[in-house]
C-alpha cells in the first residue's frame, strides 16, 4: 500500500491485492539459510504439574467408573504380585490386555478365570480388606498402556494409604 491508502504496485507495474500485502506482513522472517524458526510457546513451570494432575484425576475417574477384569488364582483370590513392600492387584481393561499378560507370562494356553468388578469397588472395598499396602496394576504386559494406581491418598481410602496414617 502506498502512503495514501492506494494500492501499491509490485515490480513491473503489476497491481497487487491488499490480501497479498497482508499475507506478506504475516509471512515469517527469512534469512539466507531459510525461514527464521519461531520460538516454542512459552511454558510455565506451573502449567506442567497442574496439567499432569488433571490428567491423572481424569484417568482415575475413568478407572473408578469402568468395570475391569480381575484374574483369579486357583483358590479364587485376585491374582497379585508383591514388589517393594506393596501388593499389586492385577486388573485388565479388556480380554486382549489380559491375553497379552498371559502370553508374556508364558501361560497363554491355560484357561484364565476372571471376575468383572468396577474400579471403585476394587479401590474402596477390596484393597482395604487385604490388610497390607496394596495398589492396582492395570494392563500389565501392555507396554506404555499399563498404569499403576498406588496405595496413596486420593486413590485408595486414607485409612489404608501408605502416605497417610495407617489404621490397620
Amino acid at each position: 500500500m502506498d502512503d495514501h491508502g492506494g494500492v501499491s504496485r509490485a515490480a513491473g507495474g503489476v497491481r497487487r491485492s491488499r490480501i497479498a500485502e497482508y499475507a506478506d506482513m504475516t509471512a515469517p522472517e527469512t534469512t539466507p539459510a531459510g525461514p527464521v524458526p519461531e520460538p516454542p510457546p512459552a511454558r510455565t513451570d506451573v502449567d506442567g504439574p497442574a496439567r499432569r494432575r488433571r490428567e491423572a484425576a481424569s484417568l482415575l475417574g475413568e478407572f473408578r467408573r469402568t468395570a475391569v477384569l480381575l484374574p483369579l488364582s486357583e483358590d479364587g483370590a485376585p491374582l497379585t504380585a508383591d514388589s517393594g513392600g506393596i501388593r499389586w492387584i492385577y486388573a485388565f481393561s479388556d480380554e486382549t490386555a489380559l491375553a497379552r499378560f498371559a502370553l508374556a507370562r508364558g501361560e497363554g494356553a491355560r484357561e484364565w478365570v476372571y471376575d468383572r468388578v468396577r474400579g471403585a469397588r476394587l479401590l474402596d472395598a477390596a484393597i482395604p480388606s487385604l490388610g497390607v499396602p496394596c495398589g492396582v496394576a492395570l494392563d500389565v504386559g501392555s507396554g506404555a498402556e499399563g498404569t499403576l494406581f498406588p496405595p496413596v491418598k486420593g486413590i485408595v481410602p486414607d485409612t489404608v494409604a501408605v502416605d497417610g496414617e495407617l489404621t490397620r
